[in-house]
C-alpha cells in the first residue's frame, strides 16, 4: 500500500489549470490519509472554480490510483484564503526614490537569477500607474481564478507574476487612481493571490516614498531591499531618501544596484560613463550594504525587452549580478535547503 508520503509526491504530477503549478507548489493539498487501500486527499479550493476543480479531482484520481495498492480514492475540497495558504520565504522589495532608474528591469533580473539558481520565484508588480513587468516578460495572458483567489500568470521559465497590467482590458489603459484605492489593490495582490510556495517574492515598487512603498513596507513581512540608481548626481540624492526610509522602517538592505552604469563599445573596447562617474562605492558606503552590480546601457537587453524576451538574457554582468546577490542573501539568511522558510 502506497505511504502518505508517497501519494503527496505523485501530486506534483497533477498540474492546475491556469497557472500550470503542481497541487504541491500552490500548497493546496491539506491532508492525505491512507488506510486499507483507500486514500483520502482534502485539497484547498482556493482560486479554483468548479470546471477546474472537477479537472483537478479527476488527474489526481488517475494518477493516485495508479500507485501500489491503492484500490479507492476520495477527494475532498476545503475553502482558505490565499493568504492563509501562501507560504512565502523571503519578499524582496525593489526599491528608489526616483523613477527611470530601472527598478523593474532590476527586480526582473533579480527573479530571473533567482530562478535559474532552482528557487521558486515570483514578482509582484507593485507599481500601478507605471506596470512593465508583463511587457518585458512578454505576458498577454489574464489571470485565472475564482472568487475565492486568483492565480498569477506564470512565465516562460516558470516565475509567477501579478500586475495590474494584465487585469486591465487594454494594456495601454490608465490606472488613475488616488493612492487609498492603488494601495488597498497593492494588499489585494498581497492577500487574494494564491502565490503557493515560493522562495522569494520580488516586489516591484514605484518611485519615491509614498503611499505605495509606504504600504508595502507596513504591512508585508519584507525580508530586505535593493535600492536602485543610476550615476547622476540628483539622482543619487534623492535615491538616499529611500534609504533613509527603508532604515526608518526597519527594512534590512541587502545591496545597491547602479543601472546605466556605463556603455561598452566593443570595437573600440571602451566604457563610456554617459551619466558621469560612477558612484556605486558612494551609495554602497551610504547604505551599509554591498553593491550588487553595475550593469550597463545593453542594447541587446533592451532589444530583448521590447519583444518580452527579458528570460532570455545572457551575459557575464547577469551571471555576476546574480553571484553577487545569491552571496548578500546568504550573508542575510541561512541557505534554504538547511532551513526551509516554510518549515
Amino acid at each position: 500500500m502506497a505511504t502518505g508520503e508517497q501519494v503527496r509526491e505523485s501530486l506534483e504530477k497533477v498540474m492546475v489549470p491556469g497557472v500550470m503549478r503542481s497541487l504541491n507548489g500552490l500548497n493546496l493539498v491539506r491532508q492525505v490519509t491512507t488506510s486499507g487501500g483507500k486514500v483520502k486527499i482534502t485539497l484547498s479550493s482556493t482560486a479554483l472554480n468548479d470546471e477546474v476543480q472537477e479537472w483537478v479531482s479527476t488527474k489526481t484520481r488517475d494518477v493516485v490510483g495508479k500507485l501500489s495498492g491503492v484500490k479507492k480514492v476520495e477527494i475532498e475540497f476545503t475553502a482558505a484564503k490565499p493568504v492563509e495558504i501562501n507560504q512565502i520565504g523571503n519578499i524582496i522589495a525593489v526599491m528608489s526614490g526616483k523613477g527611470g532608474v530601472g527598478k523593474s528591469l532590476v527586480a526582473g533580473l533579480a527573479a530571473i537569477a533567482l530562478k535559474r539558481q532552482g528557487y521558486e520565484v515570483g514578482i509582484l508588480d507593485a507599481d500601478l500607474t507605471g506596470p512593465s513587468i508583463p511587457k518585458m516578460f512578454g505576458i498577454a495572458s489574464r489571470p485565472s481564478g475564482s472568487e475565492s483567489g486568483i492565480l498569477p500568470v506564470l512565465s516562460r521559465a516558470g516565475i509567477e507574476i501579478m500586475s495590474i497590467n494584465l487585469l486591465l482590458p487594454q494594456e495601454d489603459d490608465a490606472v488613475i487612481w488616488r493612492g487609498p484605492l492603488i494601495s488597498n489593490t497593492i494588499k489585494q495582490f498581497w492577500e487574494d493571490v494564491l502565490w503557493g510556495k515560493l522562495d522569494y517574492l520580488l516586489i516591484d515598487l514605484p518611485p519615491g516614498t509614498a503611499d505605495a512603498p509606504l504600504t508595502v513596507m507596513q504591512s508585508f513581512p519584507v525580508s530586505g531591499v535593493i535600492i536602485v540608481f543610476t550615476p547622476q548626481d540628483l539622482t543619487a540624492m534623492i535615491v538616499r531618501k529611500a534609504v533613509n526610509m527603508a532604515q526608518k522602517m526597519g527594512k534590512s538592505i541587502l545591496g545597491v544596484v547602479e543601472n546605466m552604469s556605463y556603455l561598452y563599445i566593443p570595437e573600440m573596447d571602451k566604457r563610456i560613463e554617459i551619466f558621469g562617474p560612477s558612484r556605486g562605492q558612494e551609495m554602497a558606503q551610504a547604505s551599509k550594504a554591498p553593491l550588487l552590480g553595475q550593469l550597463p546601457l545593453d542594447p541587446e537587453l533592451a532589444r530583448l525587452c521590447d519583444q518580452g524576451e527579458i528570460e532570455s538574457y545572457d551575459s557575464e554582468i547577469m551571471n555576476a549580478f546574480g553571484k553577487s546577490l545569491k552571496q548578500a542573501l546568504a550573508a542575510k539568511n541561512p541557505p534554504l535547503d538547511e532551513a526551509p522558510p516554510w518549515t
